[in-house]
């Protein structure tokens, strides 16, 4: 029987955010080659509108045997589930700088151990809008790697050297959060179990230049108290322009009888903004009694106020009963 197969078309792209390391995945690495001062760990560029711009990508070939790669400049972007910096795939729509960047060659087949310099050139569109437009050089390996299992899957591999390109003109970082829901966990009966909250927000970024946001999520009880006052780690360090992120946040230990206020603060330079949401801590116990005890006084106090009500009302007068009309006596004289 023939094993199904599918291709995985997900590019595994390996970053390296130590500087002045390339990109590397342990078979090959694609990185900026070195300026006359130093190394570059990233492609660093800026130009203004209408201008064209040359540099040069090196691949190099960890392996003993060629690889060939097929190149390509693509758009970055921030993953929706965590924030992450990625780029679009060959098949997908380039609209940034993945479509401005033309590469001397497409395919390229490197010897074992060995490097090899590909030039290439950016021309900025007289349109193009000021401000960020971040992307990358990527050396996708052209074989399919057969995964085992009774699904074959088959992956490809992709390294990507971050390209971070300015056009020049006006920058305006401008940063929003919103779309703020809570959703709360706690036990039956209070104090006999944890109680958590987890609270989910939008985070985007609707300027023209990248961001390294910083979003504080702070909780008032009743009467102003504080019941939490915290810095949220788990958010993007590059938030790309015009682009968002849907995040979540657990709080543990959330409060088990009473009504918080929370607020999700997003700041970056020259950018900061604020959105809010509440929820009403009640255990379904408490919550079940005072239902109960809210429904028979509800149905005490109508059946006290029909019970007055009919003591209330006076009693109907009976008729008057109707006088019998008299019969005329008549005289004695008035006989014949």
């Amino acid at each position: 029987m023939r094993k199904p197969y599918v291709l995985l078309l997900g590019l595994l792209l390996a970053w390296q955010a130590t500087p002045a390391h390339a990109a590397d995945n342990g078979s090959w690495s694609v990185h900026p080659v070195a300026s006359e001062i130093a190394a570059r760990p990233y492609f660093y560029l800026s130009a203004d509108p209408g201008q064209t711009l040359t540099d040069e990508v090196a691949v190099q070939n960890r392996t003993g045997r060629p690889l060939t790669f097929r190149l390509y400049a693509a758009d970055a972007y921030n993953t929706p589930r965590d924030g992450g910096f990625a780029v679009r795939t060959l098949k997908e729509r380039m609209r940034g700088v993945g479509a401005w960047t033309r590469l001397a060659k497409s395919r390229l087949t490197v010897p074992g151990h060995r490097t090899v310099t590909v030039p290439f050139t950016v021309r900025v569109p007289r349109s193009a809008e000021p401000g960020d437009h971040p992307g990358a050089v990527v050396a996708l390996d052209e074989r399919i790697d057969a995964g085992s299992g009774r699904v074959a899957l088959g992956v490809q591999r992709a390294v990507g050297a971050r390209l971070y390109l300015r056009v020049g003109g006006p920058t305006l970082p401008a940063l929003s959060v919103g779309h703020v829901h809570i959703s709360h966990h706690q036990p039956l009966v209070p104090g006999l179990g944890g109680s958590t909250a987890t609270v989910s927000y939008t985070l985007r970024n609707s300027g023209n230049v990248t961001l390294d946001p910083k979003v504080e999520l702070t909780a008032r009880g009743l009467f102003g108290r504080t019941l939490l006052d915290r810095d949220l780690t788990r958010v993007p360090s590059e938030l790309l322009p015009g682009q968002s992120v849907r995040l979540t946040e657990t709080w543990r230990g959330a409060p088990q009888l009473d009504r918080a206020h929370v607020t999700l603060t997003a700041s970056a330079p020259g950018t900061r903004q604020s959105a809010s949401a509440s929820f009403v801590a009640l255990p379904w116990l408490v919550a079940a009694l005072v239902f109960a005890a809210g429904l028979v006084t509800g149905v005490l106090l109508v059946r006290a106020r029909r019970g007055r009500a009919r003591r209330s009302v006076p009693g109907r007068p009976s008729p008057r009963a109707r006088p019998t009309p008299s019969r005329p006596r008549s005289s004695p004289s008035a006989r014949p």
